[in-house]
């Protein structure tokens, strides 16, 4: 039963990306897209792709940097096969390859699931804050820019409606804070009692396993050098989505404000539990790149190009880590039965 609910769940959010792709395509010139695609300039995709590269083995090495403190110590290779691993599986098993990453690591190195997830689990925190930090930059930069598009095209008359009613919004508010409190009141009521449940018991252990690698960064003693892997990281999401433009006509004279807002607000349509980020990902860059008056056939070639690049690559890459990781893990059983 559970499996089918996980394939029901699968075939949904795959339903969903699709139904996406077509709004983002709904209304255009196909043929016109299918010109701007044939007229890229696919040598500066070749940079992008090797930039991307670049980014992954230093992400890699961020995460080892993270799981060494907690007492093991795999090899880089094996995390960052399994790092690969995760984000092939991410294309098909949306938000799933976080959990399969840390389990082909377990299988290489033996580091246990539940600290290698605690360490992901505060890579995505620190990756989340830069990402609201770039959206503040993002808007503070080209502030007039957004405003002027968000009131002449999306609200168009609806801003002072929406603040003379503000009711129902507040009364959501409320409710949601209400059901909150509610139920870290019953569960402080009922401790004693949760901590007699096997279950719970289990459950605890995870959580203080899963600490263990959410507070890895904290015993890190190179920080400086976390940080600049951090830095290393973004900045090459940067220049992959900068560079892009120049690929193109419609984009080649956009500047860096218009590139860092597309990398924004493209990492936000991939953080959506679909299958690569296919469908978000292009609306949301196709949308931003109309703001700087890129048409939408332009905005969706230029989304469709970067986003197909980059999904090839990780194929690639993730598809040689995923045999080298099954031979290695396959090995290691072979040697254990051998020894017992």
């Amino acid at each position: 039963m559970k499996q089918l609910l996980n394939i029901i769940k699968y075939v949904l959010l795959l339903a969903v990306s699709v139904l996406l792709m077509r709004y983002a395509l709904q209304g255009q010139d196909l043929s016109r897209v299918g010109q701007y695609v044939r007229e890229a300039n696919y040598s500066w995709l070749l940079i992008t792709t090797v930039l991307s590269a670049l980014g992954y083995f230093s992400r890699a090495y961020r995460w080892k940097m993270q799981i060494d403190p907690t007492g093991h110590k795999p090899r880089y290779w094996d995390v960052y096969h399994a790092m690969m691993v995760g984000y092939l599986a991410n294309m098909v098993l949306p938000r799933m390859g976080e959990v399969i990453r840390c389990s082909v690591l377990r299988r290489t190195s033996g580091v246990p699931v539940q600290v290698a997830l605690g360490t992901v689990v505060t890579e995505r925190v620190i990756d989340v804050l830069v990402l609201l930090g770039l959206l503040g930059a993002t808007l503070l930069l080209d502030f007039n820019t957004f405003w002027t598009f968000v009131t002449d095209n999306l609200l168009a008359g609806r801003y002072d409606a929406l603040a003379r009613n503000r009711t129902p919004l507040l009364l959501a508010l409320g409710i949601a804070t209400l059901l909150l409190l509610t139920l870290a009141y019953a569960v402080f009521r009922n401790l004693e009692r949760l901590r007699q449940n096997a279950l719970f018991n289990k459950a605890m252990t995870f959580v203080k396993g899963l600490l263990a690698g959410v507070f890895s960064v904290l015993k890190m003693e190179r920080k400086g050098t976390f940080l600049l892997h951090t830095l290393f990281t973004w900045l090459v999401y940067f220049l992959m989505d900068y560079l892009a433009f120049f690929a193109f006509p419609a984009t080649y004279d956009l500047g860096m404000r218009a590139g860092l807002a597309v990398l924004t607000f493209g990492a936000f349509g991939m953080a959506a539990p679909v299958a690569g980020g296919v469908g978000p990902f292009h609306i949301m860059v196709q949308g931003i790149l109309l703001v700087y008056g890129v048409s939408k056939e332009a905005g969706i070639a230029y989304a469709l190009v970067v986003h197909g690049s980059q999904t090839l690559l990780v194929v690639l890459m993730g598809g040689v880590s995923f045999l080298i990781s099954m031979m290695k893990s396959g090995k290691k059983a072979v040697l254990s039965e051998v020894a017992a």
